[in-house]
């Protein structure tokens, strides 16, 4: 299939939500990617690395409803394009449409890990948790494989969790929602691997980010500083701009065979603790 892209700028549209829109500029050759909840989890670092490796990229956050996040995201991140959909129905073909060809598809899915006993626990609070982290990434893909599979190329990298490997006490809730999500990637590398589509995930623990482990709260407190340097091999969280690498290696890999897997990023994690003697 030949390649018809562009790269665009953005405009206000008038709809019913009063979301984002995007006009087209011709500027062909580039490759675009489509990062999703760029405001947290790995989004800002995925956004950067693939802005870094020369790609065009639509940033989408339901935040950008909202004129003033947009422009203000546009100032921080030149090259990105802010994108208010949030509905896969609306925003995976508004994009295709848009920009014909996507070749990197980064679902990066994010809600706040809820700690609590399961007797004690609102079945509501799972149940959006699944929704946000399980749910949302299956209809983005169901809406993005006839796409992908159209056009014959592209490359799936899903944002999960490798917090499953050695659960905590009163993490049901997003533990639920995280294996199933790394299901999911199973899943979708076994429908894609035919068409040369691979699928994997990259699966954080102790990355520093606002989301999970925010700065005040293990960086510059001393107890959780403690506290991470205990339990992570490295010592230390992970760095955003080294989950970023991984996002640049994943999204320019030339070969397909590459798939299905669930790429930990955790510095080491989980670790049996030293022997007293």
């Amino acid at each position: 299939m030949a390649r018809i892209s562009a790269w665009f700028t953005v405009r206000f549209y008038q709809s019913r939500e009063n979301l984002i829109g995007i006009s087209l500029e011709s500027d062909m050759g580039q490759k675009t990617a489509l990062v999703t909840n760029v405001l947290d989890y790995v989004g800002p670092p995925a956004v950067k690395a693939l802005l870094e490796a020369g790609y065009n990229v639509v940033a989408q956050d339901a935040a950008f409803q909202d004129p003033n996040k947009q422009e203000a995201y546009k100032a921080n991140n030149p090259g990105a394009v802010p994108l208010g959909l949030r509905d896969p129905k609306e925003l995976v073909p508004y994009v295709w449409e848009t920009v014909k060809i996507v070749d990197v598809l980064v679902s990066n899915d994010t809600y706040p890990a809820i700690h609590i006993p399961i007797e004690e626990a609102n079945p509501e609070d799972l149940t959006a948790t699944i929704d946000n982290v399980l749910i949302y990434p299956f209809k983005l893909m169901q809406e993005a494989i006839p796409r992908l599979k159209q056009q014959g190329s592209g490359n799936v990298i899903m944002v999960t969790s490798c917090r499953t490997e050695l659960p905590l006490p009163g993490g049901a809730i997003p533990d639920i929602a995280r294996a199933g999500a790394n299901a999911l990637v199973k899943s979708l590398s076994l429908e894609l691997a035919p068409h040369g589509i691979p699928v994997n995930a990259i699966a954080p623990n102790y990355l520093y980010s606002e989301a999970y482990f925010p700065k005040a709260k293990f960086i510059d407190n001393p107890v959780g500083k403690e506290f991470i340097r205990e339990v992570v091999p490295a010592g230390r969280l992970g760095d955003p701009e080294e989950i970023g690498e991984l996002i640049s290696y994943l999204a320019n890999m030339k070969g397909s065979f590459h798939t299905g897997t669930i790429i930990k990023f955790a510095g080491g994690w989980p670790a049996a603790p030293k022997r007293p003697i």
